[in-house]
């Protein structure tokens, strides 16, 4: 199969090049190949490679800055518009889309989760962007688009190559442990944890079992709180640290974040917790750091 990946030097494109690379022809895409704010750029590339399947992993995902102008003007075009364009672009070669979404496009007043067919209702910027994003796709299913739309929530994993690469939470907090021990957590904003390699793999299930079209949540069960995670990290890293949980309100933010957005998946077989896969993550970043 032919393969295009967008945002393929992002931590979640690496994982998906790696996944997807063994007896596929894959085309790799980055912010150096490819501007997918550029319509008329987009239609023209895709048709000249004509893939069957495009893997759009790319996203302006700095949440504060969506709700300044200069940023919030860059999300539209990332989040907003190109989905739209690669989805026209995909009906007009007859390839699959597959795009990511994100949890923010809820607005986190029900504790018990999301399914796929909740209805959205976004409370920042980059959410507003993402369920635009979202709608565009949607809004071409009546003319004969093949896609999958997945959502998915606080990624963890190796770090991309890409220079615009962040940094997970828990390797933000594992630095920060080389030179300090206490830490003030949020104990707010619960959702799920995700692998990006079980993520990938969970992607690529997905189309390899020929799933039906539609909105699918991937993540790594178990819901927690940001102080609940890094609780968790530090036993599992066997380092001591003293922990406070504190209240969202103690770094306050210009983007409002949804207090409860675990996102349920009903579609697919459950993907191992969250803490297995950190288990595992550390043991991976442990070794590289030996090499």
């Amino acid at each position: 199969m032919k393969i295009l990946i967008l945002g393929a030097k992002g931590n979640l494109g690496q994982q998906l090049l790696a996944i997807f690379k063994d007896k596929n022809e894959v085309i790799a895409w980055d912010r150096e190949e490819i501007d997918i704010s550029d319509k008329t750029l987009i239609s023209k590339k895709i048709k000249d490679i004509k893939p069957q399947l495009i893997i759009n992993a790319a996203a302006f995902n700095a949440v504060d800055k969506c709700e300044e102008p200069d940023g919030y003007e860059i999300a539209k075009k990332i989040n907003a518009l190109a989905p739209g364009y690669l989805a026209q672009a995909a009906l007009a070669v007859k390839a699959t889309l597959v795009h990511f979404s994100s949890d923010y496009v809820f607005d986190g007043k029900k504790r018990t989760g999301y399914k796929e067919d909740d209805l959205p209702k976004p409370i920042n910027k980059y959410g507003e962007t993402k369920r635009a994003g979202e709608e565009a796709i949607i809004r071409l299913s009546g003319r004969g688009l093949k896609w999958y739309l997945i959502r998915t929530q606080k990624l963890f994993g190796p770090k991309g190559a890409s220079e615009l690469a962040k940094s997970s939470f828990f390797d933000t907090l594992l630095k920060l442990s080389e030179t300090r021990n206490t830490f003030d957590l949020v104990n707010e904003e619960t959702g799920c944890f995700t692998y990006t390699p079980d993520l990938a793999k969970a992607t690529k299930s997905l189309i390899d079992e020929n799933r039906g079209f539609g909105i699918y949540h991937i993540v790594n069960p178990g819901p927690a709180t940001w102080y609940g995670a890094g609780k968790i990290l530090f036993e599992l890293a066997g380092k001591k640290a003293k922990l406070t949980p504190v209240p969202a309100s103690k770094f306050p933010r210009p983007a409002k974040r949804p207090k409860y957005s675990t996102l349920l998946n009903t579609k697919l077989a459950p993907l191992e917790s969250w803490k297995t896969a950190l288990e595992k993550y550390l043991i991976i970043r442990n070794q590289l750091s030996d090499l």
